[in-house]
Order: C-alpha cells, then structure tokens, then sequence
C-alpha cells in the first residue's frame, strides 16, 4: 500500500486550511469547499498513480476524510484535531486502497 506522501499531506494541508478560511460554508454542509477536495484528490492521485482506480480511491479517501470537517469550525478545534485528521487519512488509506 503507498501511503500518502508528499503530495497527499499538502492536499490534506490545503484541505484543512479551505476549511478554516470558509469556516460558516464548511460548518452547513459539514465538509471541505469542493476546491480543498479536488486538491486533494489531485495530489492524492499525483502520488498513487494517475488511472482510473486511483481516481476512485483517492475520492474514497476524501470522503472519509471530509466527515472530520465539522472540526475546523475554530483555530482550537482545529489544533485538537490534527491527530483526529491523520487517523481518518491512514482510516481512508486502509478503507480505500
């Protein structure tokens, strides 16, 4: 299995930056602006191969990811929630692929 290197943390990292910039937006709909996702899923498949497969992997992935969003709705829950976050990409790494 390739983890997430590289890449997949710096989608991670934009992921969790969109969402703290657009905090109301991602607290409604308790999930990352599409831009932070396609980031994501654009590094994630850059790392894990750019085929069809991957697509759908790395879109798992995401998914289980982006149930963590309600997290960053303040710089202190974001701050508890790094830990959280890393569990649910290495959850969605061992769900997905």
């Amino acid at each position: 299995m390739m983890l997430l290197q590289g890449a997949g943390w710096l989608g991670l990292v934009l992921a969790a930056a969109a969402a703290a910039q657009f905090p109301a937006a991602a607290a409604e709909l308790n999930d990352y602006p599409t831009v932070a996702r396609a980031d994501y899923v654009f590094a994630c498949m850059k790392t894990n191969g750019e085929t069809r497969p991957a697509l759908e992997k790395c879109s798992c992935s995401i998914d289980v990811i982006a149930r963590f969003g309600a997290m960053f709705q303040s710089p202190e829950q974001a701050r508890a929630a790094i830990n959280d976050l890393r569990r649910a990409q290495a959850e969605g790494e061992v769900r997905c692929f």
